[in-house]
């Protein structure tokens, strides 16, 4: 790019990139529903199919973890808040999906956007055949996973050469419940666990990993509001981490990580 000057000065604006990538979106059009990835918060995250699609519609129903300058991004948008937050009055899921039915078939251009990816826990799936079963047409936008970002964004490779091959996505919000997983089987798998909607039960999950043969020892951290100003991290081991993360008054949304990745992250950062 040349500056006046007659030296490239490599400063291209976002619209010159854009144009040399030669991005063509989709066309969103009536009656038909987007479900869409928003990432993990920040707006850095979102893909240009999404903030293609959010300048496009005319119906926006967004979920609790969407940041609201993602939201504004809708502009042209009627809002429809379906956000879903733990122990708190939410939305009850058919009447989100009833939602969407409705709104397509008004003639709407819909976009359904959520926290991170739309199939990752997101509950995607479930509203994708329920579009599918009312012959509604519908896409899938792919977002960034917080399971993923939100790692990375924390100094937290999710795989590294000699300490994993494989890394386990999980949700712990049905800790001690009859639907709860095994977590002595994932503990004996020795691979690390991102576990999703878990802060309300961190002292039961952790005690179960230990119970399933973890060593206490074990690299874990909690994640707070990942990529946004609010982000706090808290690193400590699988025997300490409840206790470290309620001191440091830790709340949802959160992520907890168990394994040896955590310990990487002093590493990258230089720390003895």
């Amino acid at each position: 790019m040349n500056d006046g000057t007659g030296n490239n000065s490599g400063n291209a604006t976002i619209e010159q990139a854009l144009a040399r990538l030669n991005f063509k979106p989709r066309q969103l059009k009536p009656g038909h529903v987007w479900l869409a990835g928003a990432g993990p918060s920040d707006p850095g995250c979102l893909t240009l199919e999404v903030l293609a699609a959010l300048g496009q519609c005319d119906a926006l129903v967004y979920d609790a973890l969407v940041s609201p300058d993602i939201v504004a991004v809708a502009e042209a948008a009627e809002l429809f808040y379906a956000g879903k937050r733990g122990g708190r009055p939410s939305m009850k899921q058919d009447d989100i999906t009833a939602l969407l039915v409705r709104l397509a078939r008004e003639g709407r251009r819909v976009v359904r956007l959520k926290g991170g990816d739309p199939y990752i826990f997101g509950r995607g799936g479930e509203e994708a055949l329920a579009l599918a079963r009312e012959n509604i047409p519908f896409r899938v936008l792919s977002g960034l996973t917080s399971g993923l970002s939100a790692l990375a964004g924390a100094g937290i490779p999710a795989t590294m050469r000699g300490i994993n091959k494989a890394v386990i996505l999980a949700t712990g919000h049905a800790a001690g419940t009859d639907d709860d997983l095994d977590w002595a089987a994932i503990a004996r798998t020795g691979q690390p666990v991102v576990v999703y909607m878990g802060m309300a039960n961190l002292p039961l999950i952790s005690a179960s990993l230990l119970e399933g043969g973890l060593a206490p020892s074990t690299p874990a951290a909690v994640i707070v509001a990942a990529t946004t100003p609010r982000e706090r991290i808290v690193v400590a081991t699988l025997a300490t981490i409840a206790e470290e993360a309620a001191a440091a008054g830790l709340t949802s949304p959160a992520l907890i990580v168990v394994g040896g990745i955590v310990a990487m992250r002093a590493a990258l950062a230089g720390e003895p």
